[in-house]
C-alpha cells in the first residue's frame, strides 16, 4: 500500500517549476518520473534530435520520432501518457543548447530545482555555474561511457560537480 503524501508537499510539488537539462536516456525516465509525481511546472531543453541508435535505451521515443527534437517529443509523451492531468500541467521544451548565452544566471533564477540528464562534461561544468551563482539547487545526474552518477548540489551544503 502506498503511503500518503502530505498535503504540504503535494502543494510544494505542483508548485515546483523544474527545468531538466537533456532528454534523452536518463531524461526520459527523469521526465516519466516528474509527470507520474504530479510537478506540473517542467520545462525540458536538449539540443539534440532523436536518432535510430537511440531508441533502444531512450523509451519514450519510437521509430516515427526519429529526426524529431528529443525535447519536443518527451514533453509531448511525458504530458499526454503520464501527467495526472495533462490539461492542467505547464510542459514545456526548448530545442537548444544550454550553453547559449539566453541561458544566463537570471534565467537558472525562474526555476525551483534544475536536474541535469546529460552526458556532456562542458555542459554539465556550465549548468554546476549557472546553478551555484543562482543558488538553485542541482540534481547533477550523467553519464560517462557506461557509468552513470547522479548527486545532489546545493550551493553552501555540499560540493559542486566540478569540486569533485
Amino acid at each position: 500500500m502506498p503511503r500518503s503524501v502530505s498535503p504540504d508537499l503535494q502543494r510544494k510539488i505542483s508548485e515546483a517549476k523544474i527545468l531538466l537539462v537533456g532528454a534523452g536516456g536518463i531524461g526520459c525516465e527523469v521526465l516519466k518520473n516528474l509527470a507520474l509525481m504530479g510537478f506540473r511546472h517542467v520545462d525540458a531543453i536538449d539540443l539534440d534530435t532523436i536518432d535510430v541508435s537511440n531508441l533502444n535505451r531512450q523509451f519514450l521515443f519510437n521509430k516515427s520520432n526519429v529526426g524529431q527534437s528529443k525535447a519536443k517529443v518527451a514533453i509531448d509523451i511525458a504530458r499526454s501518457d503520464y501527467a495526472s492531468a495533462p490539461g492542467q500541467v505547464d510542459y514545456n521544451y526548448m530545442h537548444k543548447s544550454i550553453m547559449l548565452s539566453e541561458f544566463d544566471v537570471d534565467f537558472f533564477k525562474h526555476y525551483s530545482f534544475v536536474i541535469n540528464a546529460l552526458d556532456n562534461r562542458a555542459a554539465r561544468s556550465h549548468v554546476n555555474r549557472m546553478c551555484l551563482a543562482a543558488e538553485i539547487p542541482l540534481l547533477e545526474s550523467g553519464t560517462a561511457g557506461y557509468i552513470g552518477q547522479s548527486k545532489l548540489i546545493k550551493n553552501g551544503l555540499t560540493a559542486c560537480y566540478e569540486c569533485d
